[in-house]
């Protein structure tokens, strides 16, 4: 069976067995071209269910607002430890910093002040921050991962506010239309599919009714297609597939907001939360990276793959569905984007000759001791690099570059001690005759912490 007669067999099998009227998948990789499928039907008489059918997508929309505080950051207007209240006139609860309410840990509750899913009125932006002073801190802030869409909301609004315009002006200008993710607006388009509740004891499906969020947007607003939503799963997880140039986010930030800050579930650590971002390990340090998102008649699930065998980089996937009900849609997200490594993996690159290591690195090359363990020492790539000697299969090396006025001193830039500083010590004629690392010696041979082989009488 061909990788695509796999993927398709998936999806329909999660439409037929989850009787979800409408399911739009997407596959987005950098070495393929992208693969898409529809099974249902879209429930609107004017455009029927194709590729270009619209879908909301709930809570993926605060990847969006991630991004967008995210690049407030990078351009210098606030810091991820300030306070609301640095930047927004709030009645209450204006110490809860932007880091917090990024990760979901700054104990907001989880709606805004009101009952907004019985009446389906949403407050519209200048109501949101007005009656913030109606809304619970359920939690002190730091205890633990709480879900919030008020939170989100809020950091949307903080953000228009910066840029002096709406939210959606600002995600058009700034993300949206830079990313050429032209088929992702925060209004109903035409093409807008029904989304529907699908009765538990028959085959009946009766349509939900449309919400509109108001200022509530920056949370869960926003309708896209899962051609467009695999685009962008691919962007979180490998920009430099998708904005080689960093338009819209520097690929240091981009893995700054991968870093897990919190657990969802202490008793499992089967997901951690970054900033705006949900991680799904998969075994093997793989992750997938992306969000969930539901609004009345729809369920989405966007993630990309990060690291593991036969990953070509820029590989997302997005699945879009108009059931409410349709829960088995978000295990399939993470199966088609195994079956794209396993059954379709990137191509094997010939390994080929590099340059030797720098004469001034050459001595440190080989192995090392350090706290009673074993390292090596490596030039690859034009780095210096090291890993534990007993490392798992996979494990990234740390990766050292050399301070730029002085080369015996060198930076971790990635992996273990990242931040840390490698110095070098020479003895006369030059050679490396020992290293310190994050300030611990290393040393040819195993040595005591006192300087003593263990074979010294």
């Amino acid at each position: 069976m061909s990788p695509a007669e796999r993927f398709e067999r998936a999806v329909r099998k999660v439409q037929a067995d989850g009787r979800i009227p409408a399911l739009s998948v997407a596959l987005h990789r950098a070495d393929r071209d992208p693969w898409s499928l529809t099974v249902g039907t879209s429930g609107n008489p004017a455009h029927p269910l194709d590729a270009d059918s619209r879908f909301r997508i709930g809570s993926v929309t605060k990847t969006f607002t991630a991004v967008l505080v995210l690049q407030a950051r990078d351009d210098g207007l606030l810091d991820l430890d300030d306070p609301v209240s640095a930047h927004l006139d709030v009645p209450a609860h204006g110490d809860a910093t932007i880091r917090r309410l990024l990760s979901h840990t700054a104990g907001y509750q989880r709606e805004p002040h009101g009952n907004v899913w019985d009446t389906l009125v949403a407050p519209d932006a200048a109501g949101l921050v007005a009656e913030l002073d109606r809304a619970e801190r359920v939690l002190p802030t730091g205890r633990r991962f709480h879900y919030s869409n008020l939170g989100l909301a809020v950091l949307g609004q903080l953000v228009a506010r910066l840029r002096g315009g709406t939210w959606e002006s600002v995600l058009t200008e700034r993300v949206l239309t830079p990313l050429g993710l032209t088929s992702t607006t925060a209004a109903a388009p035409a093409e807008a599919a029904v989304g529907y509740l699908v009765d538990a004891y028959s085959d009946a499906a009766r349509p939900e009714p449309r919400l509109e969020l108001g200022g509530v947007s920056p949370a869960a607003q926003l309708w896209s297609t899962a051609t467009d939503m695999a685009r962008w799963a691919a962007f979180l997880t490998s920009p430099e597939t998708v904005d080689p140039d960093g338009a819209i986010l520097a690929p240091a930030t981009l893995e700054e907001m991968r870093w897990p800050l919190t657990t969802t579930d202490e008793a499992q650590w089967a997901a951690g939360f970054g900033l705006g971002l949900l991680l799904v390990p998969q075994g093997r340090r793989v992750v997938h990276v992306g969000h969930d998102g539901a609004m009345p008649g729809f369920l989405a699930s966007v993630y990309g793959r990060r690291g593991g065998d036969g990953n070509p980089g820029g590989l997302g996937a997005a699945v879009l569905a108009s059931s409410g009900t349709g829960a088995a849609m978000f295990d399939l997200v993470h199966e088609l984007l195994a079956i794209a490594v396993e059954a379709d993996p990137a191509e094997i690159r010939p390994w080929t000759p590099g340059e030797p290591a720098p004469a001034a690195y050459r001595s440190v090359l080989g192995p090392w001791w350090g706290e009673g363990f074993p390292h090596v020492f490596s030039w690859h790539d034009g780095t210096m690099q090291a890993r534990a000697a007993d490392a798992p299969a996979g494990s990234p090396p740390a990766v050292f570059r050399p301070l730029p006025d002085n080369p015996d001193i060198l930076r971790t830039v990635s992996g273990r001690e990242v931040g840390e500083l490698l110095r070098l010590t020479r003895d006369e004629h030059g050679t490396v005759v020992r290293l310190h690392w994050a300030t611990y010696r290393f040393t040819r041979g195993l040595e005591t912490f006192d300087g003593h082989s263990p074979g010294d009488g």
